[in-house]
């Protein structure tokens, strides 16, 4: 319960949070959305050589000894109403909220749980570059908030690959949010924006003028 509360509290004040790795840690930063927008390198994307199986996931999760990989301890975390953990971590009952679409889901089945800059986007952006280790990383990242969200299916589904100058939440009142996490996102990783999405994201944070970003590099 109180991990459900402490990512809760994460979330709401879209805090991006480290990853365990190797490096030292870097200081948080917290600026205003339409600053951080200015922060993002920009680059022309490249998909050249993508596989999904670059990235490896979902392995062990945070705590290899709780027998629940990633996406489960994703689902344990989100749950408003805490899901009874079984044998080898099987989930039942519990609901969550899908925040992409306002809708209220109460079986673990019907959930994504959506990297908030898709695997290929991040592909395409830097993390070709990447060792296999970092993109393992990356596909895994519980230490940041935004990094992994359990939405419906279909909304992310919807979403699939697409950036936020091809893609957008349905639900019109949390696209300051969703825009925020995702420069956070990109900035924590260190990842870069093509022309039209930074066409896009400066659209969408002229209308955002109190959202802040509140990041801290993985690397």
């Amino acid at each position: 319960m109180l991990t459900t509360v402490l990512r809760g509290l994460a979330a709401a004040s879209l805090a991006v949070l480290p990853v365990t790795l190797s490096t030292p840690a870097h200081a948080a930063e917290t600026l205003p959305l339409t600053e951080a927008v200015t922060r993002l390198p920009v680059d022309a994307e490249s998909r050249d050589g993508y596989d999904r199986d670059a990235f490896r996931h979902w392995n062990s999760g945070d705590d290899p000894d709780d027998g629940c990989h990633t996406r489960n301890e994703v689902l344990i975390a989100e749950a408003v109403e805490p899901p009874t953990v079984g044998p080898r971590c099987r989930l039942s009952g519990g609901s969550w909220f899908s925040y992409y679409d306002q809708v209220e889901v109460t079986s673990a089945p019907g959930l994504d749980i959506d990297h908030m800059v898709p695997l290929a986007e991040a592909w395409d952006s830097g993390a070709s570059a990447w060792s296999a280790q970092q993109r393992e990383a990356y596909a895994n990242d519980q230490g940041a908030a935004a990094s992994l969200v359990a939405v419906t299916a279909r909304s992310n589904r919807s979403k699939a690959d697409q950036d936020p100058a091809e893609w957008l939440p349905p639900a019109g009142e949390v696209h300051c949010r969703y825009v925020a996490e995702w420069v956070g996102t990109k900035l924590r990783w260190t990842l870069t924006a093509d022309e039209a999405e930074l066409a896009a994201l400066r659209e969408t944070a002229a209308d955002c003028p109190d959202q802040q970003v509140t990041y801290e590099p993985a690397t």
